[in-house]
């Protein structure tokens, strides 16, 4: 009979952990690991939460300025100052700032072009321009075996192109994520280019702020689906730094060698 200062011995069955449920805790745990590995490398190519205001608040301000008074310059200016503002608060951060200076390339260019036309409406051109090659970039690239989201993020994941010969199942993945890329993109281009045509500048502005953060969502999510579920990557980087070392190693473990004197000696 239990004594009733100790308590019972529990079965080892539920204490310790059986082989299966121990190797089901360990995938759980690397899959968990694989996730937010790929979230934060998404993350990091994106830009986030931030690269996406960066990316909507010059067009935003355009169009509602426009809006309002018809005043192409006005509106252009007030774009590209709000660009350039945000790229001077990521400096003065010491931020990265690519995702700020993509924006003020992609504004200066609609700015010059909309003031050349002397039609607003050319503000938005370029940006749909871009839009359109880049889906037509992300499906070649896929078709031709090197896909373009592959090539953007293998160094973020520090495997550069090794999934194209060592990684069939991170290939598969990264052709998946850009068809993705270039269908939705090119589903947004068959919605703005017939605006352009038929719409006014204010009815295309605002369809075209609409449509910036909801694909490029639906898109990064898809990616993070895709990838989250292929093999990890491969640590070039990490593999280069161990033949490295190995190499110091080997020089070291004969450079001690010769010189105890334990090595080959030449007869006289």
């Amino acid at each position: 009979m239990t004594s009733p200062d100790k308590p019972a011995a529990s079965h080892p069955s539920s204490t310790a952990s059986s082989p299966s449920s121990a190797s089901s805790d360990t995938s759980a745990a690397s899959d968990g690991d694989a996730k937010a590995v790929t979230e934060a490398a998404l993350f990091e190519a994106f830009g986030g939460l931030r690269g996406m205001v960066e990316t909507v608040l010059p067009g935003l301000l355009f169009v509602t300025i426009f809006t309002v008074n018809k005043d192409l310059h006005a509106s252009a200016i007030a774009a590209l100052a709000v660009s350039l503002l945000l790229v001077v608060v990521r400096l003065i951060r010491r931020d990265t700032v690519k995702h700020a200076f993509s924006g003020v390339f992609g504004v200066a260019f609609g700015v010059v072009f909309a003031m050349m036309t002397g039609d607003a409406k050319d503000f938005y051109l370029p940006g749909m321009i871009y839009t359109l090659g880049l889906a037509v970039a992300y499906i070649v690239t896929t078709l031709a075996g090197v896909p373009l989201i592959g090539l953007i993020l293998g160094p973020i994941f520090k495997e550069n192109l090794s999934w194209r010969t060592r990684n069939p199942g991170r290939k598969k993945a990264y052709a998946k994520a850009s068809w993705a890329w270039g269908l939705i993109l090119l589903a947004k281009c068959a919605i703005l280019f017939p605006l352009y045509w038929w719409a006014d500048t204010t009815q295309l502005g605002w369809v075209l702020i609409a449509l910036k953060i909801p694909p490029f969502l639906l898109a990064v999510y898809l990616t993070w689906v895709f990838l989250a579920k292929a093999p990890p990557p491969i640590d070039v980087f990490a593999e280069m730094e161990a033949e490295e070392r190995a190499e110091k190693e080997r020089a070291a473990a004969v450079a001690a060698t010769a010189g105890d004197g334990s090595g080959p000696r030449h007869r006289r």
